[in-house]
């Protein structure tokens, strides 16, 4: 009993720690010597680093975090946990990104980890979240939405799966979870987008 709950808070504070590494803030910072908190939303995910360093910085941080997403539920399977710890371990690592221990509980919207994280759980599912994310964010000209496709489409495509047989049930709570954290993390977004304010994606 002890030993199994151990694993669960390795596996949920590991995920968390590596979900903190603020994978924006350090490409931005080596690139081009800037804080990029202090830059356009304050936010150290690809977006806001697209605004402060440019496309290859933005590409370099959302594999990144998507790679922090993905390791959190690697290590949670490592530890042979049940399906539950692995969708737990990722939202964790979702948590991390957006509330970071390192940058005093700063972050992300934590779309690229999620996907990384669901891309670990089920590779069909979480890789058919990233042409959903580009075609919304590019139709549209606005990073913001295509975060919110993300956050709409996972939870639907993992209980999809689940449905079909193809994955557990419990994988559904790592969708479910990082998809209110997500739209938790971009309110201020929706309401520029419902005023016409919204930031449109640099050229």
């Amino acid at each position: 009993m002890l030993a199994e709950m151990g694993k669960w808070l390795i596996a949920l504070i590991a995920g968390y720690l590596l979900g903190s590494i603020p994978v924006g803030f350090l490409v931005v910072r080596l690139s081009r010597g800037v804080d990029v908190r202090r830059v356009g939303s304050g936010r150290t995910g690809g977006t806001n680093v697209l605004r402060a360093a440019g496309w290859g910085a933005a590409v370099a941080t959302g594999l990144g975090d998507a790679l922090k997403g993905a390791a959190a539920v690697y290590l949670a399977r490592a530890l042979n946990g049940p399906p539950l710890m692995q969708a737990l371990a990722g939202f964790a690592a979702v948590v991390g990104h957006n509330y970071s221990c390192f940058l005093r509980l700063r972050g992300g919207a934590g779309t690229a980890t999620s996907v990384g994280g669901a891309i670990a759980l089920w590779p069909i599912g979480g890789l058919l979240a990233v042409p959903a994310l580009l075609a919304a964010a590019f139709l549209s000209r606005h990073a913001s939405v295509g975060s919110i496709s993300v956050a709409l489409f996972l939870p639907l495509a993992f209980a999809v799966g689940a449905i079909l047989g193809t994955v557990p049930w419990a994988y559904e709570t790592h969708a479910l979870l990082t998809s209110a954290l997500t739209l938790w993390a971009l309110r201020p977004n929706i309401r520029r987008l419902a005023r016409g304010e919204e930031r449109r994606i640099p050229k």
